[in-house]
């Protein structure tokens, strides 16, 4: 009974370790989709920045 013990124990650990590598994983697989987003988003706001001209150094007249 105490091998079986040890085995279930291993296993539990076993099914722990990979869970959590799987969820490091995803979340790193989440920032990276974030960080595309991201630079997706700053360059359409670049571009229509530099079609109305108000980019860095251009005044706005609001």
């Amino acid at each position: 009974m105490s091998n079986q013990k040890q085995n279930n124990k291993g296993v539990a650990e076993g099914i722990k370790e990979t869970a959590g590598a799987a969820f490091h994983t995803l979340h790193s697989a989440l920032e990276t989709t974030e960080n595309v987003a991201m630079n997706a988003v700053d360059a359409a706001k670049n571009a229509a920045n530099n079609l109305t001209g108000n980019g860095k150094g251009q005044r706005n007249h609001d």
